[in-house]
């Protein structure tokens, strides 16, 4: 098969769990078809895209002079935009020229399949084009805003998130319902989009983790050290862990007064930063080379999220390293974990505090819940195995078929085939 895969925000470096994601499964993927590679992004100096070929037949890439997050130009940019229907960073990345230049791709060769990489590209898909057409989400968008909604204390913020929240919803349903198929990283996902979508055009691909790079090394691990890693300028991360030194950390203080919590993670924000200038016993690392080192020095790997969607590679990688993990059930959601089993789960931060001062202090829970995540994700959590889920739905697309119904949007004439998982 020939397959145009189409990836808002670059998929390199790989700093964050929906780049890792999508290179391993592209790259899996090209091993396997033909897959021309179409990315637009936000310019950065050096470019890692630049020198990005295999095993790709080729790549397209586009970047994009973007104003940075929380400028003046960023936020005067969000206040025209709240004229718009559209959610913000939609409409900030897809630009007339992405969508042309994605069209003429379609025009220039022919494709077996078109992949929209996150939602976040839809908006520069040619849903007219006579290609079947797959939406792979990451997450539910608007069950983040949401979730970022119900949390926030401040007026403005709570208000914004509700208009984003709206937004996202409103994408979400029509441009899942012009796909001829949906994939989703998470059971809980694939329940979402069913109150609006027929489930034979859902399919779950779960989270994958590179087992060979992400191998337990517990030689040296320091007792009273836990960490969190992520890209610090996703905003359910920062609120991870201004929730966690806030409220978590200093219950775990009280009863360890040596503790260290590293956050390992690129463009930590202000609101990450302070946190660690008023709390010695914060280190925030900033952009690392390679998480590994940073990981595998803890004793315990925590995830105190309180906003997201999809699934947390983070988590996958840390059981893949063979780290115990303390998590909300925000943070495991959609991953098959089990409580006492492989991870702990806690919200409330007296639970939170006391599941990980068990995981500091009792030698023998740490090392039977590190070796359970490793045993778990060894299972058949690779990317190769993962890659399979995909193949099969472009494989069923690919298969002459009867028409969809309920897409108005699909071209007259045009025969479309389906399968779900």
């Amino acid at each position: 098969m020939r397959i145009l895969w189409a990836k808002a925000g670059g998929i390199l470096p790989l700093d964050s769990g929906g780049r890792i994601r999508s290179y391993h499964i592209a790259t899996e993927l090209a091993r396997r078809h033909d897959v021309t590679l179409f990315t637009f992004y936000a310019a950065i100096d050096p470019d890692p895209h630049e020198t990005l070929l295999a095993p790709f037949v080729k790549v397209e890439r586009m970047p994009l002079d973007l104003s940075e997050r929380a400028s003046t130009a960023d936020m005067a940019a969000y206040a025209a935009n709240t004229l718009t229907l559209k959610p913000y960073q939609m409409r900030k990345y897809c630009r007339p020229e992405v969508a042309r230049r994605l069209r003429e791709l379609l025009q220039e060769d022919r494709y077996d399949a078109l992949i929209c990489d996150f939602l976040l590209a839809a908006d520069v898909v040619p849903w007219d084009a006579p290609i079947p057409k797959v939406i792979f989400t990451h997450n539910v968008e608007a069950a983040i805003w949401r979730r970022h909604m119900e949390v926030a204390t401040n007026p403005l913020w709570k208000a914004l998130a509700w208009r984003e929240y709206r937004a996202w919803e409103r994408a979400e349903r029509r441009y899942t319902g012009m796909a001829d198929h949906v994939l989703t990283v998470s059971d809980d996902d694939r329940r979402a989009f069913l109150s609006f979508l027929p489930a034979e055009r859902l399919t779950t691909i779960p989270t994958g983790v590179d087992l060979e790079f992400f191998r337990p090394d517990r030689s040296a691990p320091d007792s009273s050290s836990i960490v969190f890693t992520g890209a610090m300028e996703w905003l359910p991360n920062e609120d991870a862990i201004v929730f966690f030194a806030s409220e978590i950390l200093p219950l775990i203080q009280q009863q360890i007064p040596g503790v260290t919590l590293w956050v390992v993670g690129r463009k930590p924000t202000r609101k990450v930063i302070a946190i660690g200038e008023r709390n010695p016993a914060i280190r925030v690392t900033g952009a690392v080379d390679d998480i590994r080192p940073h990981v595998h020095r803890a004793a315990a790997y925590v995830v105190p999220l309180r906003i997201g969607g999809g699934t947390r590679i983070k988590i996958f990688e840390a059981m893949g390293m063979g780290m115990p993990i303390v998590s909300t059930t925000v943070g495991a959601e959609g991953l098959p974990v089990t409580h006492e089993q492989d991870i702990l789960l806690a919200d409330a931060p007296e639970d939170f505090a006391r599941q990980t001062v068990r995981l500091l202090r009792d030698a023998e829970l740490n090392d039977r819940l590190g070796r359970a995540a490793r045993a778990l994700v060894e299972s058949q959590y690779s990317w190769a195995a993962v890659t399979n889920v995909l193949v099969r739905v472009l494989e069923g697309l690919a298969t002459p078929g009867p028409a969809r119904s309920g897409n108005d949007n699909a071209p007259a004439g045009r025969t479309r085939g389906h399968r779900g998982t």
